[in-house]
């Protein structure tokens, strides 16, 4: 154990809260623009022992595991990293995540389990999140990880979505000794982790080092099938999987629905990051191969988590103006704060109350600039925020050789209309029991954001993992 987290091992809980915190190491924003690399620096050992000191085991229940979707046990994890005991702090998370590399990554902890932190009110949080990344990523380094499975039932289940639910009940349906395929539309697995989170944020190797755990314990992946179209969930019952779950994300750009918003220069988001964040062109939809021209001046349509892998995408890419325009405030921005100050730091400007109206046409018939105009905020929403009002007679106009809508998305409806008696709402969601994940459909279950609409990676993860148990419990039954 290194010496320097020794001398905090006895110590009480008031000088815990004044070990002043490490806070999250970058590299440098010079260095850090020209490349796709991941930006955090990782903690070593003696700095993950320090941080984890800070931790002042609150009582039961603590706010840092109520604040976690997965309800980690993160005291138990802080005392375990805090004497160097890191591979069992690993098994900790590993019991309640099935992702927890990832999630110490990309989860905005600010608003989770590092936001509920007693240290909120005085000072820094314990850093929960890189602590998670660090014994995750410890553990597969010293001794590796491998997802045990469970005696043989011989009972099939299909996956329809590689992404963070799929993923999440593959893991679970694994332990409990089913066959498990996963069925997806894109070449490789991952879903929104591989095809809408940029390296910088969540290096591929990270992914990809997960998916071989799935690979070795005997998870089939079945690429490039588009469920729905290829072939339906009736035809997967007929080729003898018992039970399905449902985990495609929702992956329609929002549309703007304004003048010129097919103008060549206007791209969604998806497109955006897939086109420019992914190198390996193996893993590229067959359309979508090759890195667009974004000129010298990009605008940013959105404030969500989306819009700021844009903003930064795009300063990588050499762009000199990279501007995101959002119609509220900086307040009412669903996307998390730190991403929005990494792209602050970087370069990105921020115009807010700002809504284009128009996209306008240069003499090449290409994006040229955008109108737009300026907002105030009125009464609240159903969504509880107040609602964006134009103000007449303040339109001005944006330079912009490229603009990126990055305004959310919507479910693909393509499940259930293909799928008699599947009940849907909202465009194509899929209507479940949110303790299941039961259908209205015997044996089709389905979780993450293509039930709730867009969430969190975590949120997803959990969906997946509740229902690999009822799936679990329905086959037994049908047994």
């Amino acid at each position: 154990m290194p010496a320097i987290a020794s001398e905090f091992l006895a110590i009480d809980r008031k000088a815990r809260a004044r070990i002043p915190s490490l806070d999250v190491a970058t590299r440098p924003v010079s260095d850090r623009v020209c490349d796709f690399d991941d930006v955090v620096i990782p903690m070593d050992a003696e700095q993950a022992m320090l941080e984890a000191a800070r931790c002042v085991h609150c009582p039961d229940p603590a706010p840092c595991v109520e604040a976690c979707p997965a309800h980690n046990d993160i005291p138990s994890a802080m005392w375990l990293i805090e004497q160097g005991e890191f591979l069992e702090a690993a098994r900790i998370y590993r019991q309640t995540s099935s992702l927890p590399e990832i999630c110490g990554r990309v989860c905005p902890q600010e608003q989770l389990c590092q936001g509920s932190c007693t240290h909120q009110k005085s000072q820094h949080a314990v850093l929960t999140g890189p602590l998670e990344a660090f014994v995750t990523c410890y553990e597969r380094r010293v001794v590796g990880v491998e997802i045990p499975k469970g005696e043989p039932t011989g009972r099939k289940v299909a996956i329809v979505g590689a992404g963070p639910s799929g993923i999440a009940c593959a893991e679970q349906l694994i332990q409990r000794g089913h066959t498990v395929t996963i069925f997806d539309s894109k070449p490789a697995p991952g879903g929104l982790l591989t095809y809408g989170i940029p390296n910088f944020k969540l290096p591929k190797e990270v992914v990809f080092q997960r998916w071989g755990d799935f690979n070795r314990a005997g998870v089939e992946f079945v690429p490039e099938t588009y469920i729905g179209k290829d072939k339906t969930l009736d035809d997967l019952f007929a080729e003898g999987y018992e039970a399905v779950f449902v985990g495609v994300g929702v992956g329609v750009d929002a549309p703007m629905e304004v003048p010129g918003e097919d103008l060549p220069g206007v791209m969604k988001a998806t497109e955006f990051l897939i086109r420019c964040c992914l190198d390996d062109e193996q893993l590229l939809p067959r359309q979508l191969r090759g890195r667009p021209e974004i000129g010298s001046k990009l605008v940013v349509i959105g404030g969500g988590d989306t819009a700021s892998d844009c903003l930064r995408t795009a300063l990588r890419l050499g762009a000199k103006e990279v501007t995101c325009l959002y119609r509220r405030t900086e307040k009412e921005m669903p996307g998390g704060r730190h991403d929005r100050e990494l792209a602050k730091e970087e370069g990105a400007r921020y115009e807010y109350l700002t809504q284009p109206v128009r996209f306008i046409a240069g003499e090449n018939g290409h994006l040229k600039a955008l109108e737009c105009i300026r907002m105030e905020l009125g009464e609240p929403d159903k969504s509880g925020r107040r609602r964006p009002v134009p103000i007449e007679g303040t339109n001005f106009i944006v330079e912009a050789d490229t603009a990126v809508l990055a305004l959310g998305y919507w479910p693909d409806p393509v499940i259930g209309e293909s799928t008699p008696g599947l009940e849907t709402r909202n465009w194509g969601l899929i209507v479940t029991d949110s303790n299941t994940g039961a259908t209205s459909r015997p044996g089709v279950f389905a979780g993450g954001d293509v039930v709730t609409g867009p969430d969190l990676v975590v949120t997803a993860m959990v969906a997946g993992r509740k229902a690999a148990t009822a799936i679990d419990a329905y086959l037994k039954e049908k047994k």
